[in-house]
């Protein structure tokens, strides 16, 4: 297994990720972390917000915020499956939607998705890594839903501060 060794990295990345007190704090952190455990080159995290039924990112690297019907692309198809998706072939996949590619001008070959779920067991939003060079495999995806799990405490702790500061403006 190619993730054995990360534990003191991890532990690194824990006492750091501690320390951060909002989401535009600890995301960059959170894609770093994962993008150098990984191999990929970009990472995004959508938010999903069940009233709305839109996902939105909060982060997208070298990207403006992204926000989607929480029923399309691969996102959406993560959340409705409420499992990891991976494809090495992006443009082959049928949920895949190339319009995204079009309007970033970024071009994506292979994508790994993980939802993120709260302490209820709801989602609360997808991880999505894109473009490793030599493609993802299925321990990528099993290191994906641990990370996913690792990090939900921190995003719905802070998703709900977020929430609760809106509605008491």
């Amino acid at each position: 297994m190619k993730y054995v060794n990360k534990s003191l990295q991890l532990a690194e990345f824990a006492r750091e990720l501690l320390t951060k007190r909002s989401l535009e704090d600890g995301l960059p952190l959170i894609s770093k972390y994962v993008k150098d455990v990984i191999g990929a080159e970009r990472c995004s995290i959508f938010m999903y917000d069940a009233d709305t039924n839109k996902v939105w990112t909060t982060l997208a690297d070298e990207v403006e915020r992204i926000t989607l019907q929480a029923d399309k692309g691969l996102v959406g198809y993560t959340l409705k499956a409420q499992k990891p998706v991976m494809t090495n072939d992006a443009y082959k996949h049928p949920e895949f939607m190339p319009e995204i590619d079009s309007a970033t001008g970024y071009i994506t070959k292979n994508i790994i998705t993980a939802p993120i779920f709260s302490s209820k067991k709801e989602i609360i939003g997808v991880m999505e890594l894109l473009n490793k060079e030599e493609g993802f495999d299925e321990e990528d995806v099993r290191f994906m839903i641990f990370f996913a799990h690792y990090v939900s405490g921190f995003l719905e702790l802070l998703h709900t501060f977020s929430d609760e500061e809106k509605r008491a403006d």
